[in-house]
């Protein structure tokens, strides 16, 4: 029998049910101690899900704003269910912008996994090119100092990799990691931040973050608008390109900061690159051309291909870190898929 002092978690979750065409409000309980999951039918007052363990599903993936995978139903968490859940889990979590400039942008793969080892969630993501007047727009404060041109023309010089992340005291783990301001003081006081391995000066430094709550709440409204309108283009050209998706276990195992590095480190250039949500209907889109094709083992891979991204992330047939274009035609209609379909 189940004692009345044992912690759960709830959270007010929303399901999109396609075949009904319908919002389905649940109540979604966690209990830490077993990672087991139950769920309510808000509006038909009744079980939904027995208690059932669930090992896909951890604690660090609860959190308002999050999109969660229960047994193959995307869930979306819309609010803490009690106040208990809201104070333990909701406090001290914070959304802050990070944004890798253009100088830096090559180095994303390493920057994400210093993310990923400070324990931020990487939700949002999006390589752009800012035009002038974005840039100015987004710089305005900056607008009477002596140093804005000389920063603008820098920030238009190249693609930059705008993101969200969701932790605890976000904000100011974020501004840790980047370091001192000018990246030549930040390689005498911090030596392993981000500035002071990839920075040259104060304006070529590598990277931006919010300075507080309200800048954050205002740049991320800058990038991905909640509201109508849609934040800066991507950079995808659709030209003599090869589209590669990060399948989703393998951003939740944070691979994804490993996987660009060996992108790059083979020799690819990222000309673009975005987080997506997909739902199932989109996924089937997608793979419909691969019906009834066999995909890889990851153990083939590793025994024929051993440096292969599936040989080192994969770990069975569906869960094989990555899918990549496999003829040279449908490079140009799976880049398209995502990046003008999905981001229209």
């Amino acid at each position: 029998m189940e004692t009345s002092t044992e912690e759960r978690f709830a959270f007010l979750a929303e399901w999109y049910d396609p075949s009904a065409a319908l919002l389905r409000r649940y109540q979604l309980l966690f209990y830490p101690k077993d990672g087991s999951v139950e769920m309510f039918d808000v509006k038909n007052q009744r079980t939904f899900l027995r208690r059932t363990k669930y090992d896909e599903l951890h604690q660090e993936d609860l959190f308002v704003g999050n999109r969660v995978n229960v047994f193959s139903r995307q869930l979306d968490l819309i609010g803490y269910g009690d106040q208990y859940t809201g104070n333990k889990l909701g406090s001290k979590k914070e959304r802050t912008l990070a944004m890798i400039k253009p100088d830096a942008v090559n180095k994303m793969g390493d920057i994400l996994q210093m993310i990923n080892d400070a324990n931020l969630i990487l939700t949002k993501a999006k390589m752009t090119k800012l035009t002038w007047k974005q840039a100015a727009d987004f710089y305005t404060e900056h607008q009477t100092k002596s140093f804005f041109n000389n920063l603008v023309q820098f920030m238009t010089s190249g693609p930059v990799v705008a993101m969200e992340l969701m932790g605890d005291e976000a904000v100011s783990v974020w501004r840790r990691i980047l370091g001192p301001t000018d990246s030549g003081v930040a390689r005498k006081e911090a030596p392993p931040s981000l500035r002071a391995q990839f920075g040259t000066d104060g304006t070529r430094n590598a990277g931006h973050g919010s300075d507080s709550l309200a800048s954050a709440a205002r740049e991320l409204e800058f990038f991905f608008p909640s509201t109508a309108g849609h934040g800066p283009a991507n950079t995808a050209n659709c030209t003599d390109c090869a589209c590669c998706v990060i399948k989703p276990h393998a951003i939740s195992e944070a691979l994804t900061g490993k996987i660009l590095h060996s992108i790059s480190a083979a020799g690819f250039e990222i000309s673009a690159l975005q987080m997506f949500n997909m739902d199932r209907a989109n996924a089937e889109e997608f793979l419909e051309v691969y019906k009834g094709v066999v995909t890889e083992y990851p153990e083939i891979a590793r025994h024929l291909r051993p440096d292969s991204l599936r040989a080192l992330y994969g770990k069975t047939k569906v869960q094989n870190a990555v899918h990549c274009t496999d003829l040279p035609e449908d490079g140009i209609l799976e880049v398209q898929y995502f990046f003008k379909i999905l981001d229209g």
